[in-house]
């Protein structure tokens, strides 16, 4: 991977953690959690916030600390013919998951959901409801994302390759996940105390990202298949045979004898 220079890299992760911060674990879960028409449990809301963001963190400090030795032994796998065929075969399984999440499904409307939504929001931030709760959402958001949360892969490899001590890997990486949940503290800041300003707005951010949740998630898996059959399919050779096939087709359609 082409790293960027070092000056570079600072505002190069910045904007992928900020990226990272619009998904649905580190935004619209906790815009929702703000939509609540009764006082705001900024305790809970921050519970969330930072269960989410030391679940990230400590998936980085373990991919950092063993990403040398992952990188070489996957690289040499991922560069052989099994290999190849691998990623053909799971870049085609992302586009057809591409196009399975963002297939229009009917019998799953949205008219419901609205409702389902705000009770789920109302008992998670109920006084009576354990916080531990508040915790197993995060975590269990975190775990959804894993499998698409490609800025972070990115950071976490940009600043394992580039020329830092282990320390300050794991503090940027600290850096990047407090910039992370950023956007969601600022709307938690403006909901506790400019409630009357930003419940509009926060209504209409949340409605956004609820009927676009599943296009995004559908484009980043289609895009990453794409990319990674397309790759599998260059290095196996797909192109040139099917270049080569069709010629001869041509050269066969255009002989006279």
């Amino acid at each position: 991977m082409d790293l960027p220079p070092m000056d570079a890299l600072v505002p190069t992760v910045a904007v992928l953690a900020l990226a990272d911060g619009f998904s649905i674990g580190t935004l619209l879960i906790p815009v929702f959690m703000l939509l609540t028409p009764r006082r705001v449990r900024a305790g809970r809301v921050l519970a969330y916030l930072g269960t989410i963001a030391l679940f990230y963190l400590a998936i980085g400090v373990l991919f950092t600390l063993g990403l040398a030795n992952v990188v070489d032994t996957a690289a040499g796998l991922l560069a052989s013919p099994a290999g190849q065929v691998g990623r053909l075969i799971v870049g085609a399984a992302l586009l057809v998951a591409a196009f399975a999440v963002g297939a229009d499904r009917p019998g799953r409307a949205v008219p419901g959901s609205p409702g389902r939504i705000a009770r789920w929001r109302d008992r998670l931030l109920n006084d009576g409801t354990p916080r531990r709760v508040v915790v197993g959402v995060a975590l269990a958001a975190g775990v959804i994302e894993v499998a698409t949360m490609l800025p972070y892969l990115a950071a976490m490899t940009m600043l394992a390759e580039a020329d830092l001590s282990s320390s300050a890997r794991i503090a940027a990486l600290a850096g990047y996940c407090a910039l992370m949940i950023a956007p969601a503290l600022v709307l938690l800041g403006l909901r506790v105390f400019a409630h009357a300003a930003v419940r509009r707005p926060l209504e209409r951010l949340g409605a956004w990202l609820e009927r676009t949740g599943r296009e995004n998630t559908a484009w980043i898996l289609g895009i990453v298949g794409f990319l990674i059959a397309r790759g599998a399919a260059a290095e196996l050779g797909l192109f040139e045979a099917l270049g080569a096939l069709l010629g001869g087709i041509g050269t066969d359609d255009g002989d006279p004898g």
